[in-house]
């Protein structure tokens, strides 16, 4: 059974995946004072959570240190939560990610969110260079490098564990940190399942695979000390503007983008006038148009409708949106027409 949603309320709470988009002709330092200038927007508005993807050697993306980023966007705001979408684990030693967490834990009480991913947010070169060793078997071990970073935020090894008997352990420490497990596969969903955790479900970077990986996680949950019941956000492309010819152009240039990087031509997000005038071949305007058909665009009536009817699909108990649009005025009116759809009410300190 779905729930109903009642008229101007959100299908569930609404948050913001920001992927600090670096458009063409942007320097990547704009691109970090607008996302900046967005999560304080999203204060404003009344959006749940605020979260900063990483992605390394991405011309599209001026996000590849979420840690960091998440440090300078406390201090920018007071009430939204705060986190990453994510930490892609494998990059990292788990211990590395507990304290830099739990430093951001200790000065922003009951405001960070610490999400967690396995892709290694870049092209295979890119992966080995983050890692230093091609042949490093374990940093593909999603299920064992979360085990770990929870044994190190929650102080919850087995007595037998040598990190236990040896005293290894974070300053500060995190045990309240909510820990979340992100995916648009199986591996994602299969982890947070089995170890208890909230699950972020990445529809915008493949909808299908997410939706399959939504079903596994709710049928093989096993409740934890932290989650008794499966806790499933859903992330999602979302174009809003004053008619559906305007969103449509607006949200076209991502789909080129992602078209150019699946071809292994990777380059920063294109104006809609770059995109209204690309010479598509068939195959070309196939994906694109394949691409569009899992962004939710409109106008804010028709965004209700498609993220209501997400919501219902996936029975989310949480959305999150993200956008690629190319001009940050647009993208941020794009939030702000949403949430005035859906009356959300502005956080209070």
């Amino acid at each position: 059974m779905y729930r109903t949603t009642p008229s101007g309320s959100s299908p569930a709470p609404l948050s913001v995946l920001d992927l600090t988009v670096v458009g063409e002709g942007t320097e990547p330092a704009v691109a970090l004072r607008q996302t900046t200038a967005l999560a304080q927007a999203a204060e404003h508005w009344g959006y749940r959570r605020f979260w900063v993807a990483e992605h390394h050697s991405f011309p599209a993306s001026g996000s590849p240190a979420p840690a960091v980023l998440l440090a300078h966007l406390a201090g920018a705001t007071s009430t939204i939560r705060l986190g990453s979408g994510g930490v892609m684990l494998t990059n990292h030693a788990p211990l590395v990610v507990a304290e830099q967490f739990g430093v951001l834990n200790a000065l922003n009480p009951g405001r960070i969110d610490l999400g967690v991913g396995r892709n290694p947010g870049g092209l295979p070169a890119v992966a080995q260079a983050l890692r230093r060793a091609s042949d490093d078997t374990q940093s593909e071990d999603f299920l064992a490098l979360v085990e770990e970073l929870l044994g190190f935020c929650r102080m919850g090894f087995p007595e037998d564990h040598p990190y236990h008997r040896d005293n290894v352990h974070v300053v500060p420490q995190a045990p309240g940190l909510p820990v979340w497990t992100l995916g648009s596969g199986t591996t994602g969903a299969e982890t947070a399942a089995r170890l208890g955790l909230p699950f972020a479900a990445a529809f915008h970077i493949n909808s299908s695979q997410a939706l399959r990986a939504i079903d596994l996680y709710r049928s093989a949950f096993r409740p934890s000390e932290n989650l008794s019941e499966p806790h499933v956000m859903v992330s999602v492309n979302v174009t809003c503007a004053a008619t559906e010819a305007e969103a449509l152009r607006l949200a076209r240039p991502g789909a080129l983008m992602m078209m150019h990087a699946r071809q292994g031509r990777q380059s920063a997000v294109p104006t809609a006038g770059t995109a209204e005038t690309y010479p598509y071949t068939t195959d070309q305007r196939q994906f694109v148009d394949g691409w569009l058909d899992a962004v939710v665009h409109g106008t804010p009536d028709a965004v209700r409708t498609g993220l209501t009817d997400l919501q219902k699909r996936t029975e989310a108990d949480e959305l999150m949106l993200t956008t690629m649009i190319h001009d940050f005025e647009a993208r941020e009116r794009s939030y702000a027409l949403v949430a005035e759809e859906f009356g959300l009410v502005p956080r209070r300190a």
